[in-house]
């Protein structure tokens, strides 16, 4: 076996069962990675210098796919059910074996790095790879230790990455060929039939997830970023309701866009890169973004390239609607340095309500932030997935359900009680569709989002009059610079007024149906919180 690599660290890969290998490349740099995969026709690169890679028949998660080891270790404490299942010991003892042997004779690709930028809570991890343009994934998405700390590094978590070897349903009890297999007593997470890197990303968030609560620390599937002044805003959303857009205001710092962490005197980034949906990507109205798109150690997953001339197609979906940049945080202007903030005075939870009937803005007592945290809601609309038809009300508990360990209530109850003690303001806001539904009304002007969410940053909206909306309990301020008082009030901007009614209780029926399984686990405050269809 022969060992290359800028620093290979005295800790090895013995104790991982790994043995036979061929090659072992440590820490390989930018140049390094590429030479590896363009030697080895992992991709090819595109004009202004990304490594283009395709990803085969994945080309997003696999949430089917993920198994936690069910041990003295987890077993009480994980939140089992549809997203957490488990598997036994013996069970992940048998394919993980199958994967070590399976990687005997092979090349492969070593980073260390961390996750976490705040030193009180980050971890090491280790991420093994078979491929070049994976480990120059690793290394753009997580933070880079120094050349003095890769000399002593020991990992605190491995992630075993074998996307050319595939499980065996009948077998190894898994869904399909694909699996993501965590072992919390091991420290290790093993990821194999799958090409998608993305497996690799939100593996390290759901180990975070498990381990950081109990050192009192939040972990968010949120980005964040802070003012002038220093005053931090924390961004909650899913896909498709703006989180990353609003999140990169140029008059603001960037502290990172997806996934961060709340501890009791800090804001922090658990990640170095991003990762970033680039379909249609327009370079006139994300400029930065696409810069990304046309540099050397940009990874570009399933775009659209012409092999002859380098270009690039962002517009061409023919491959997947999920294409993707992957890039170090550096490559935005705006973006912090450090990873690490004060605590935040502000958050937003993000909603595209395609229903057209929530407010545009609303602020939230800290009872109404847990309920909507644990809400999650959104909704998707037709034309964006196979077989949605008309708009389907989606609930991601935490803004962020497939990577959460513990039960939702953990984090929700954390997230009320650092905003009690630490007096943070909440804002609900809704990106979605005024004046009617999908179809029929319009999508909330950019504008519009942006001056609420200034003035809310601002401290605007905090002492302007505000009363209860009569579906949702929320407080509607009444009026907002730079927005229309009748923007603010959703029924205002509905033509058939009965219509908005049905439509209003409808999506309330949907949030109370939503908020069963929850009743049992949340105190008295959040209960009366919770919002209540008219009868």
């Amino acid at each position: 076996m022969q060992q290359t690599g800028f620093v290979i660290p005295k800790v090895g890969l013995k104790s991982l069962g790994l043995k036979n290998l061929a090659n072992v490349h440590w820490n390989l740099s930018v140049p390094a990675l590429y030479e590896e995969a363009v030697r080895r026709r992992e991709g090819s690169i595109a004009n202004g210098g990304a490594l283009v890679v395709r990803t085969g028949v994945h080309t997003g998660r696999s949430p089917n796919d993920k198994f936690f080891v069910e041990d003295s270790e987890t077993k009480g404490r994980i939140d089992w059910g549809k997203t957490n299942k488990p598997m036994s010991p013996e069970r992940y003892r048998a394919l993980y074996n199958r994967m070590t042997a399976y990687a005997q004779r092979r090349e492969l690709f070593v980073r260390d790095c961390w996750a976490g930028a705040d030193p009180q809570h980050r971890i090491g991890v280790r991420v093994i790879n078979e491929t070049a343009w994976h480990n120059l994934f690793a290394r753009n998405m997580f933070l880079r230790p120094t050349p003095e700390e890769l000399a002593d590094f020991e990992p605190d978590f491995t992630v075993l990455n074998l996307p050319g070897f595939q499980a065996e349903p009948a077998l190894d009890g898994t869904a399909s060929d694909c699996a993501v297999l965590v072992n919390f007593t091991d420290r290790v997470v093993a990821i194999c039939g799958t090409w998608y890197a993305g497996e690799i990303k939100k593996s390290v968030f759901t180990i975070l997830n498990y381990l950081l609560p109990t050192k009192n620390v939040l972990p968010m599937h949120a980005s964040a970023n802070f003012g002038p002044k220093g005053d931090v805003a924390i961004f909650f959303g899913l896909s498709g309701t703006g989180k990353t857009t609003l999140s990169a205001d140029p008059a603001r710092t960037l502290l990172g866009d997806d996934e961060h962490g709340w501890g009791e005197d800090s804001l922090f980034n658990f990640e170095g890169g991003c990762y970033a949906k680039v379909i249609k990507l327009s370079r006139e109205a994300e400029p930065e973004i696409y810069a990304t798109t046309e540099r050397f150690g940009t990874v570009l997953e399933n775009v659209v390239h012409d092999p002859s001339s380098g270009a690039l197609d962002l517009d061409d979906g023919r491959h997947t609607e999920n294409t993707r940049a992957c890039y170090p945080l550096d490559f935005i202007p705006n973006a912090s340095a450090s990873g690490i903030t004060g605590t935040p005075e502000n958050i937003i939870m993000l909603t595209a309500d395609a229903f057209g009937v929530l407010p545009p803005i609303s602020r939230l007592s800290p009872e109404q932030a847990m309920y909507h945290f644990l809400s999650g809601y959104t909704s998707r609309v037709a034309g964006t997935e196979k077989g949605v038809t008309e708009p389907q009300a989606t609930f991601s508990t935490c803004f962020g359900a497939p990577f959460m360990p513990l039960h939702p209530t953990v984090y929700a109850k954390m997230l009320g009680e650092k905003m009690a003690r630490q007096n943070v303001k909440c804002w609900l806001v809704n990106t979605g569709w005024s004046g009617g539904g999908f179809g029929v009304g319009e999508r909330m002007s950019i504008r519009h989002t942006r001056a609420m969410v200034r003035a809310a940053l601002d401290g605007t909206l905090a002492s302007v009059a505000s009363s209860p909306d009569p579906h949702f309990g929320l407080q509607v301020p009444s009026a907002c610079p730079d927005v229309p008082r009748d923007v603010l009030n959703p029924c205002n901007t509905w033509k058939d007024k009965k219509a908005y009614e049905t439509a209003a209780r409808d999506v309330a029926q949907r949030f109370e149906k939503n908020f069963e399984q929850f009743e049992g686990h949340v105190d008295g405050k959040v209960k009366q919180a919770a919002i209540r269809a008219a009868a």
